[in-house]
């Protein structure tokens, strides 16, 4: 994998949460990291309210033998990516870490909790593999599997943290990256999803399908025209 060998600054991290943005729609990714953006609308203020009750750090729950820790802050030096996991769970592993006050060896897993149904799309696993990496390189041992619970289901899908998945994961974050340092909103070409996107208005999908393939000049000039100067 091409991971950064010299690793990135902690004032250059991404969140990891940008992830799922930035695979879904790299505009809207821009548009709420880059220019600050945020608008809610129905679907992300109710996942908001989920995540809210599965970050509560003080919780620590000791069941079947596997330890569950909420709102686990975690970071990826190599890929510059940092993030809060909903819970991180500790099962007995010999090939697992060493946890304070604890006996035997653990090896961590997060589970990442989302509203709504499983998507076509890889954005989700990818960022649950993302959490994943982060813990490997916290806690110096391997870290195979992930999983996502849909509340829209109440189904737990595990994630294999499969070698292509952390290219692809690779990949993503460096692009990431490159956008972040150049301050670049890109255009994308709308589709259906953007009808439920919290940032369409600020986004304006129906403006950048009409002018899309026009300049500055074109553009100024068109609207020009159209008021009759």
């Amino acid at each position: 994998m091409g991971y950064n060998q010299m690793g990135y600054n902690e004032e250059d991290y991404l969140m990891i949460s940008g992830i799922q943005h930035f695979v879904f729609c790299r505009r809207q990714w821009a548009l709420i990291h880059l220019e600050g953006h945020w608008t809610e609308n129905v679907l992300t203020a109710e996942g908001r309210l989920l995540h809210d009750r599965v970050h509560d750090a003080d919780v620590r729950d000791m069941r079947g033998g596997i330890l569950t820790v909420r709102g686990l802050q975690v970071k990826n030096v190599a890929l510059g990516i940092t993030g809060t996991c909903d819970a991180v769970e500790f099962v007995p592993d010999e090939g697992g870490a060493v946890l304070f006050g604890r006996k035997g060896n653990w090896r961590p897993r997060p589970v990442e909790y989302k509203h709504g149904e499983p998507k076509i799309s890889d954005c989700d696993r990818l960022q649950a593999a993302a959490q994943a990496v982060c813990l490997e390189e916290m806690f110096c041992c391997d870290v195979p599997e992930a999983f996502l619970y849909y509340y829209g289901t109440r189904h737990r899908e595990k994630i294999s943290v499969t070698d292509e998945l952390r290219n692809r994961l690779v990949e993503i974050t460096e692009e990431m990256h490159q956008l972040y340092r150049s301050g670049h909103t890109p255009s994308v070409k709308p589709s259906a999803s953007c009808k439920n996107c919290s940032l369409k208005d600020s986004c304006l999908p129906k403006m950048l399908k009409k002018y899309r393939q026009q300049t500055v000049s074109e553009y100024i000039a068109s609207h020009i025209n159209d008021s009759g100067e």
